[in-house]
């Protein structure tokens, strides 16, 4: 039954997809370049609009119909659609950050109330750290809210957040299998069609981009299943599997806190922009990041049950590897040491007396 709905999702994003294209300029849902684009063209924005249509009406359906026991699960799928709708509406019209921000906070608030939320923060050293629930909820939208904007700013390249969000959903697809946990195996394989459908049309040269109404929702769908993952797996196991949203998030507010900016302006110091322009290929790029993703998706895993004391440790190692990996501002540093080297020569050069021939 769920390789059906699987098979109904791919198909019904696969029309939609190909008719918002052709019909994108009529509905005012064109992206133009501006400074922070990396492409040259108008390209049609907001097919996000298919898939996640797409996904939530077989989800409805296989709600009304109790597929897998789902009807208790029905606040799960309203909280997706009122993120979904704010990105809707970033895209037709703009939406302030704040309003978006409130939408994602009514729909992650929503979930807590129907007992989604992060209860425990896993074993450290023999003992569990539990969360009362004065502390889980809010910490839980904390998550859920910040998590939902990172894999948003993914979206810098063709392909990438789509690509990446398949492999996190891959892994919580199995975590949901071997656990036998209807809601992640239904919320994963079904979004996970959807998104291989519109994939097709997004990869480099991308035909059209999927805008926040498919980048809010997908990360707001990853969310909701990494925190229901950690009910079986360890919350930092979970933060691997996820990885490359937060990672890029960090790196980039470690970044502006440095260059005393704004933690939220805008820029082109995230990860993917980094890559670009050291490689200037967008497909190589993007598939850098996706195995780069990949390698920590399978190390989450195999941490699913190990102490979270040591796994928090290499997390860090790992994290500090990368905020120097993708340190920028190496090269302009070396830049500025070899044009103060020229300098300090040159003057030394100019300074020197003239040196008169020999008379012969």
């Amino acid at each position: 039954m769920i390789f059906i709905l699987m098979l109904i999702t791919f198909a019904i994003t696969l029309v939609c997809t190909v008719l918002f294209i052709k019909n994108a300029d009529r509905l005012g849902m064109i992206d133009l370049p501006n400074e922070r684009s990396m492409h040259a063209n108008p390209i049609p924005r907001g097919a996000g609009l298919c898939f996640i249509s797409a996904f939530l009406l077989v989800s409805f359906v296989a709600v009304a119909f109790d597929m897998n026991r789902l009807r208790e699960f029905y606040y799960v799928y309203i909280a997706i659609a009122i993120v979904f709708a704010a990105g809707v509406l970033d895209d037709r019209k703009g939406l302030s950050p704040k309003r978006k921000f409130l939408f994602i906070v009514i729909a992650s608030f929503l979930l807590c109330v129907n007992g989604i939320y992060i209860d425990t923060l896993g074993h450290y050293m023999g003992y569990e750290i539990d969360l009362p629930i004065y502390i889980a909820v809010p910490f839980t939208i904390f998550a859920i809210t910040g998590f939902t904007n990172a894999l948003n700013l993914t979206d810098g390249l063709d392909g990438l957040a789509g690509t990446i969000s398949v492999v996190i959903m891959g892994a919580f697809l199995w975590i949901g299998y071997v656990n036998h946990d209807e809601l992640m195996i239904m919320l994963s394989s079904i979004c996970m069609a959807g998104v291989a459908a519109f994939l097709i049309f997004n990869w480099h040269p991308a035909r059209v981009f999927m805008g926040d109404s498919g980048s809010l929702a997908l990360g707001f769908i990853v969310a909701i299943l990494a925190v229901r993952a950690t009910k079986f797996i360890e919350p930092i196991a979970v933060l691997f599997i996820a990885v490359l949203p937060v990672l890029d998030t960090f790196i980039v507010m470690v970044r502006r806190k440095q260059r005393k900016l704004s933690l939220f302006s805008p820029d082109k110091t995230h990860m993917h922009h980094i890559l670009f322009n050291r490689y200037e290929n967008i497909p190589y790029t993007v598939i850098l990041l996706v195995y780069i993703q990949i390698a920590f998706t399978i190390i989450g895993i195999q941490l699913r049950n190990a102490d979270s004391f040591m796994s928090l440790i290499l997390f860090g190692i790992l994290f500090f590897i990368m905020l120097n990996l993708f340190d920028q501002r190496i090269k302009r540093r070396e830049k500025k040491k070899r044009k103060k080297r020229f300098r300090k020569a040159l003057e030394e050069e100019t300074t020197e007396e003239p040196v008169t021939p020999l008379e012969t």
